[in-house]
């Protein structure tokens, strides 16, 4: 049984519609020598499909109610009775779900949640690894709460993983959903907030800006992947969602529930502290044994071979699978045999295995693009960005360099700017290369590539996903998106092309960055009863947090992180403030950053403040973009 995306036609006076053709609104506006107000209206309904409310009209241009009223009697527009609402779901098709059983771990959690939605508490850590049932929670729990008639927000880090979460939420709660997210349209935003604010849809879905929906009677709220740095925003008003929500909670009174298989290390350890209360589910769970059959002969009508069902224990309800085996690539090694492939000699079996046996491949490199850089091999010029302090990253569609910081594009030089040489190399590697080689390696790949810039239309999150979900892709190359929120089942084989990209940049969080996007991404593969392996690729196989990844072990590479930030006083035994300045002028900047720096020093000497320490200030990190210059103080 499957519910459209539950598009809701209201009887509510008024709405407008245009009655002109569209060809003939410029003539009609001659003609009728219309004032601006007139030229507005028009044009606005013009691009419309439909009759559309009439205060979205007022909304949108300066007309009043003679404006629409002069307009009707000249037969230009029409008013009509029924208001239909912009729906971002509508033309969604979403299949009903029923709950299933939970297993006696998830019963157990649910025992210690329910009584919080009465007497709030300490808010919830749910620490589950990938595919553990954490969304059945969180589902489970909502249900509670929509019997209670309160709503609920549903925050999580990135649009994409709203399209994942919103089809199992529609799915459960039909026609109570809203979807919010800096993708609507205007008119669908406009709507969408007039809905919640009436408590039409009483579940928002999205990411942080959704944290300003107007929810009414809010009774929860569920703060998915929380360790994402996506939930923090650095533009004007900088805020964290999570931490936002966290406060938003405790203002109404409610539960707020956070989740992810690898929570931040400050989280967990609040958690430990007992200032969070810690939730565990630490196994993972294949199916529901009825459902399993049904997604078993999915399965084998569309791969080759046989397919084997892991046995059930005893009377229980689900199917559990071990978390699929890592194996890590040196490639230093590989260099060594003389392959200088992107791909090693394992991914490279495994991926031709994979493709035989008519199963999908998950390919993961968190880095846009075709070349990192584009460098002069006579004298050494690389191309970099006129507005910024960054190499331009070469893109093979449209022969382009461009920057990922402010945006600016510009052709490819047919020769060296500086000296003239034509002897123009290409160095580095993005999610583009890795589809070229991908090509060129194996024909019979069907790939798809999802990143920023495949990704910028509207609704592009989704109808990849369809398409790969549907099999006529069996190949997913892509950074982070890729790396959580996707249960896809024929997918049993995920390799991670470089692990070391984060590894190194100047952030004491880039090693928990690491483990995080690779056990997120690990999780990926093995969803199914086909199970599943993951290859890692790597130039520091020794490294902790890609040894704990490999492991499946969060407490491992917990322990050994909190000894690193207690040794050099990082988060979260202090705390880190950090003040950007940003301006036109080079030296403008540096002296607004030092005169500051020479105040604050001065007064945390006469406050006798002897723990706060201030260093800088000092150019960030990329010290220009945008054509403004920028300087930092740490606090």
């Amino acid at each position: 049984m499957a519910a459209a995306g539950q598009l809701v036609t209201i009887t509510e006076p008024p709405r407008v519609a245009l009655r002109l053709p569209r060809a003939e609104v410029p003539a009609a506006i001659h003609a009728l020598r219309a004032v601006a107000r007139h030229a507005e209206v028009l044009e606005l309904l013009a691009k419309e499909d439909g009759p559309i409310w009439i205060g979205w009209v007022y909304a949108q241009t300066s007309a009043t109610a003679k404006t629409l009223k002069d307009l009707a009697k000249v037969g230009a527009i029409a008013f009509d009775e029924a208001r239909r609402w912009r729906d971002p779901l509508e033309g969604k098709t979403f299949t009903l779900d029923q709950p299933p059983p939970l297993t006696p771990e998830q019963a157990a959690l649910m025992e210690t949640i329910l009584p919080a939605l009465k007497q709030p508490g300490k808010p919830f850590l749910l620490h589950g690894v990938t595919g553990s049932g954490k969304t059945e929670i969180y589902l489970q729990t909502i249900a509670r709460v929509l019997q209670q008639g309160r709503g609920v927000l549903f925050l999580v880090p990135e649009i994409m993983l709203a399209t994942q979460i919103v089809q199992r939420v529609q799915a459960r709660f039909p026609g109570k959903v809203a979807v919010w997210h800096s993708a609507l349209s205007p008119g669908e935003r406009f709507d969408t907030w007039e809905r919640v604010r009436a408590g039409e849809l009483p579940i928002v879905v999205g990411p942080r800006s959704a944290l300003f929906a107007p929810l009414r009677n809010p009774g929860l709220i569920v703060v998915d992947e929380e360790h994402e740095p996506a939930y923090k925003q650095d533009r004007t008003p900088p805020f964290h969602a999570r931490d936002a929500a966290v406060q938003y909670a405790r203002l109404c009174n409610i539960p707020i529930l956070m989740g992810s298989a690898t929570p931040d290390v400050v989280s967990y350890r609040k958690a430990q502290r007992g200032e969070y209360h810690l939730l565990e589910l630490p196994n993972r769970i294949l199916a529901h044994k009825k459902h399993l059959a049904v997604q078993a002969a999915l399965l084998k009508r569309r791969r080759k071979g046989d397919l084997t069902l892991p046995p059930a224990a005893g009377d229980a309800p689900v199917v559990a699978l071990p978390m699929p085996p890592v194996e890590i690539v040196d490639l230093r090694e590989e260099l060594k045999a003389g392959n200088r492939s992107i791909f090693s000699r394992a991914l490279s079996a495994a991926i031709e295995k994979t493709l035989a046996a008519g199963e999908q491949v998950i390919l993961f490199l968190n880095r846009r693009g075709t070349a990192t850089f584009v460098i002069c091999r006579d004298c050494g010029y690389v191309s970099q960005c006129p507005r910024c302090d960054t190499t331009l990253t070469y893109h093979a569609p449209g022969e382009q360099l461009a920057c990922h910081y402010c945006g600016h594009r510009q052709s490819v030089p047919a020769a060296c700017p500086d000296c003239g040489s034509e002897r123009i190399r290409y160095f580095g590697l993005g999610t583009e290369r890795v589809e070229a080689v991908l090509r060129r390696t194996f024909p019979q790949a069907r790939p798809i590539r999802l990143d920023r810039d495949t990704t910028r239309r509207r609704d592009s999150h989704y109808t990849f996903l369809q398409h790969f979900a549907e099999g006529r892709a069996n190949v997913m190359i892509g950074t982070q998106m890729v790396a959580k929120g996707l249960d896809l089942p024929l997918v049993t084989l995920v390799g991670v092309i470089s692990a070391d990209t984060a590894l190194y940049l100047p952030d004491f969080r880039a090693a928990e960055r690491t483990f995080q996007v690779l056990m997120q991404v690990a999780g990926r593969a093995g969803r199914s009863p086909l199970g599943g392996r993951v290859i890692v690729q790597t130039y520091t196989p020794e490294q902790p947090a890609i040894l704990a990844a490999a492991a499946h072990d969060y407490r491992a590479f917990y322990d050994d992180e909190l000894r690193f930030r207690y040794e050099q006083g990082y988060p979260p035994f202090k705390r880190l403030a950090r003040l950007t300045f940003s301006g036109s002028g080079r030296e403008e900047s540096e002296a607004a950053a030092r005169a500051l720096a020479d105040r604050l020093r001065l007064w945390v000497d006469r406050q006798g403040f002897p723990a706060v320490e201030i260093i800088g200030p000092a150019p960030t990190y990329v010290p220009r973009i945008g054509s403004r210059y920028r300087w930092q103080i740490l606090l």
